[in-house]
């Protein structure tokens, strides 16, 4: 299958900060009896035969009216990284014994929303902070357990979320490794001990995001001069154009670059973890199958996932096995 390469800018969050995934949120966390309940609102034996097909599928999209009730669909949006998300998901469901059928390649949210609410698809990557964007437009939630304590209530009733993983795909402030040691950089807090004006580029947008400039004096006291770099931001980091860039926390130039992604403790950002949303068709016994790999799915297995894509050229297929053999999950 070929890997669609395109802007996703559609699953970004608006506005980071997450705290380590192991300390579960176990009280948030979609159990085994929270799930029945889900399932046994559907009120269908048959969710999935039922199902009618809502054409927005693209890619491997097929109808659903004549499908095995037993089989988990498994989508993806048209993003590279997404997909293999979907294939990590899709390959430890069978390895445990599902069967499964993948409709990856399938486009944005306006267009796979709809079969995930109607039950024609069971279980889709998604990311915290966008997701709740999308559903409730002007929330301030911004810390990593806010987000997704929204998010569980923001869902429709047929809808719910499993366990979040650490990996995100989010805003960050970014700086080069050299300019992160010469200044003993960690966070964004320590930023206001650098010598000299900052120059922070991103997208021409950014100077009116409430994570930006204005943002960054806000919230932590540091004052920037603005720099519109566009699709050239990290080029403009690495050439020392601009001090700090904006970057989502996925880009596989962070690790190919060797860049240095800073702390938010301020939750200046919106967090925006790796998330598996399930609809009433998702099987009951199959949570404790996706948790396991939300569990081990870390920030830096993401870039490393996404830096096999583009550098490697390596098939979804190949990238999640691989991660799923080295996890013991496969």
């Amino acid at each position: 299958m070929s890997i669609t390469r395109q802007n996703h800018a559609d699953h970004r969050p608006e506005d980071t900060g997450p705290s380590h995934p192991r300390t579960r949120r176990r009280g948030l966390v979609l159990t085994t009896a929270a799930l029945a309940m889900l399932l046994a609102a559907c009120g269908s034996d048959d969710p999935l035969g039922e199902s009618e097909d809502t054409g927005g599928s693209e890619g491997t999209g097929e109808s659903t009216s004549d499908e095995d009730p037993g089989e988990i669909v498994v989508g993806s949006q048209a993003y590279y990284s997404n997909e293999i998300l979907a294939e990590i998901y899709a390959q430890a469901l069978e390895a445990d014994g599902h069967e499964v059928e993948r409709r990856f390649n399938i486009g944005q949210r306006d267009a796979y929303m709809p079969e995930l609410e109607s039950g024609s698809i069971a279980l889709f990557p998604e990311y915290t902070g966008n997701l709740l964007q999308y559903y409730s437009p002007e929330t301030e939630a911004r810390s990593t357990e806010d987000v997704y304590a929204e998010l569980a209530d923001a869902l429709p009733e047929n809808l719910a979320v499993l366990d979040q993983a650490e990996a995100t795909d989010q805003d960050s402030y970014t700086v080069t490794r050299e300019f992160a040691e010469s200044n003993d950089l960690a966070s964004i807090a320590d930023l206001s001990s650098v010598d000299g004006s900052l120059v922070l580029g991103g997208p021409p947008e950014l100077a009116e995001r409430p994570y930006g400039p204005q943002g960054l004096l806000d919230v932590y006291g540091i004052e920037v001069e603005f720099s519109g770099t566009g699709d050239t931001t990290v080029e403009s980091l690495l050439a020392g154009e601009i001090d700090v860039a904006n970057v989502f926390t996925a880009d596989p130039r962070i690790q190919t670059d060797d860049l240095v992604v800073l702390d938010d403790p301020e939750s200046l950002f919106l967090a925006s973890h790796v998330v598996p949303v399930v609809s009433e068709s998702f099987p009951e016994d199959a949570a404790g199958v996706i948790d396991a790999v939300s569990a081990e799915l870390s920030a830096e297995d993401l870039v490393a996932l996404n830096v096999r894509s583009t550098e490697e050229e390596a098939s979804a297929e190949d990238i999640a096995a691989d991660w799923l053999a080295e996890n013991d999950l496969g």
